[in-house]
């Protein structure tokens, strides 16, 4: 199977994930008794073992397990079960994802190589098997439900449940309400960027890239263990940095430094595979750390109580950026026999994005209290 075709089985892949990301809040509202969110999310990954594992095998029920698990669902829990430090929580959340998906890579890689991708796909169907009872016997929903306040609120109200409205109607005007503010598209249009920069390029067309340039596989899987790795630190670091810092700042920071990498990255070939490492550190450190500060934004720019669907709307971008890359660089390397101009462009967007993050917050807006009559239960 060619390069251009499995970019685009990969761009399907995360297309088909993009209409399950706003509607991550609507499962809590369920009218069954509460039931640890994460739960149903991972049994649709049992699905992904009997079916074929190239660009045709990407089945509906797993990728909607993978959609409904992401980003948008640690969002969601730190906003309802944390005051303070949020953003350091946030940031832990986001970088524990990350880095299990680098760290794990090249463990798959390895088994796929020695043993088939049908081994590989079991172990991990058999690791998310096991974490079910886990979840269900530990974790629960709010922390009323344990008789327990959000960590940081010292007063002495009553959490009250609000009315359910048409979840999937609120969600669309949630949307709709957001497309008319600046501050969405600018959150919308940089995380398309991280998309594109992250899982559509590096975590689709690193390993193809460092075929053509000779090295090995797993050797190759191994360069995103090591940004696994760093993503912890640099990730964590940012949610504890978001706490105190200017949010608009450090997202200038991450996508410069992240553009100013990826020009690197097609160098780095000509220093072995000791330049990729240098690349793969300095990748690393920000590999997702634009998430605990973009979802500060969020609460700022619409309220936390809409933190949730907003931002699952934003993180849709980041999933259409994704898939744009994916497809894109694996055209742009069939045209062209090369990954250079791929790399390239994504560092200049990068850099665009660096500039267009100083504008959130900075122009007058319209109240966010339209927004209010379209809050899904944080």
């Amino acid at each position: 199977m060619g390069i251009g075709n499995w970019a685009l089985g990969i761009g399907h892949w995360l297309l088909i994930l993009l209409p399950l990301l706003p509607l991550l809040p609507l499962l809590p509202h369920s009218p069954t008794p509460p039931l640890p969110t994460h739960v149903p999310t991972l049994l649709p990954r049992a699905s992904f073992v009997p079916l074929r594992l190239d660009c045709r095998g990407f089945n509906i029920p797993s990728l909607a397990g993978s959609g409904v698990i992401a980003l948008v669902l640690g969002a969601i829990v730190v906003n309802r079960w944390f005051l303070e430090k949020r953003g350091l929580v946030m940031g832990i959340l986001t970088a524990s994802t990350a880095t299990g998906q680098l760290v794990f890579l090249p463990i798959l890689a390895s088994v796929a190589d020695r043993f088939g991708w049908r081994t590989a796909a079991l172990a991990l169907t058999g690791a998310a098997l096991l974490i079910i009872p886990a979840i269900a016997a530990f974790m629960r929903d709010r922390p009323a439900d344990v008789g327990l306040r959000p960590f940081g609120d010292n007063s002495e109200t009553v959490e009250i449940s609000q009315p359910r409205a048409n979840s999937i109607a609120s969600t669309l005007n949630a949307l709709w309400l957001g497309m008319h503010k600046r501050d969405f598209w600018l959150l919308f249009g940089s995380f398309f960027i991280c998309g594109a920069s992250t899982n559509g390029l590096i975590g689709t067309h690193l390993i193809p890239a460092c075929i053509d340039h000779g090295i090995p596989e797993v050797k190759a899987a191994g360069l995103l263990a090591i940004m696994g790795l760093f993503d912890f630190f640099g990730t964590t670091m940012s949610g504890w940095l978001s706490d105190r810092w200017n949010n608009r700042y450090l997202l200038c920071w991450y996508y410069g430094r992240r553009g100013l990498s990826l020009i690197f990255l097609p160098f780095s070939f000509n220093f072995s595979f000791y330049g990729l490492s240098i690349f793969a550190v300095f990748y690393g450190l920000d590999w997702i750390a634009t998430v605990p500060p973009t979802v500060r934004l969020v609460a700022n720019a619409f309220g936390k109580e809409n933190v949730g669907v907003m931002f699952g709307w934003i993180v849709a971008g980041h999933q259409i950026g994704a898939a744009t890359a994916a497809f894109g660089a694996g055209v742009l390397r069939t045209w062209t026999g090369s990954y250079l101009q791929a790399f390239i462009l994504s560092g200049i967007l990068c850099l665009i994005a660096a500039v267009c993050v100083l504008q959130i917050g900075q122009s007058p807006t319209k109240s966010n209290s339209q927004l209010s009559s379209v809050t899904l239960n944080p």
